[in-house]
């Protein structure tokens, strides 16, 4: 609450729904915290619905911290279209190496247990791929699931995540006829970033 409060005041946020001015946050947030923490605390509030989905993806996925799910338009209609998106660019290889995969639709006695088995669908398609490498599915008519080694990360991903999704739709318009961007050269921009001696980027000297 208090990191999110600093961004708000460094971007200049204008008023919130209850009037009140970003200087006047601070003092406003002291004064409360003790209250919201300990209806936080007390289970006030459900849990999300979701809940269930992202377990299954904490077992199996044993490096991430996070996981977020979205209904963000330009990625949800690949995955309501049933398709993955194929890396087009050096902008999609830069973040998520190749295709990001769209999982089927569940059928029949699986939507008894709708939440859960998504998240089994979702770690059924990655049981032959790097979930690290590519951090986020599509799941068909629904859409699009991130996850990262914390939650910062994991929202991170699905904001990429909806770029990549705009960018590779935007692609095929103009050219329908479109081919994923050669394998070398998306292995290099993956790589440089991501690899083992990886280059890219500022790191610390």
């Amino acid at each position: 609450m208090y990191r999110d409060m600093q961004r708000v005041i460094r971007n200049k946020g204008s008023y919130g729904i209850d009037g009140m001015k970003t200087d006047e946050l601070r003092e406003h947030v002291k004064k409360t915290w003790a209250t919201v923490k300990t209806k936080l605390l007390e289970g006030k509030y459900n849990p999300s619905s979701d809940t269930a989905t992202h377990v299954e993806l904490y077992k199996a996925f044993p490096n991430i911290g996070g996981v977020v799910h979205t209904h963000s338009s330009w990625a949800t209609s690949w995955a309501q279209a049933g398709r993955g998106i194929p890396c087009y660019g050096t902008t999609h290889a830069d973040y998520m190496y190749g295709e990001i995969p769209c999982a089927r639709c569940l059928e029949g006695k699986e939507f008894d247990e709708y939440e859960k088995n998504t998240g089994l669908l979702i770690v059924d398609m990655f049981k032959d791929k790097d979930y690290e490498a590519v951090p986020a599915v599509l799941c068909k008519n629904h859409g699009p699931f991130a996850w990262g080694k914390d939650a910062h990360e994991a929202v991170h991903n699905a904001v990429v995540l909806e770029e990549v999704a705009k960018m590779a739709a935007r692609c095929e318009m103009i050219n329908p006829q479109v081919k994923p961007a050669p394998q070398d050269l998306q292995d290099k921009h993956y790589f440089r970033k991501h690899g083992a001696n990886a280059y890219y980027g500022q790191g610390n000297k």
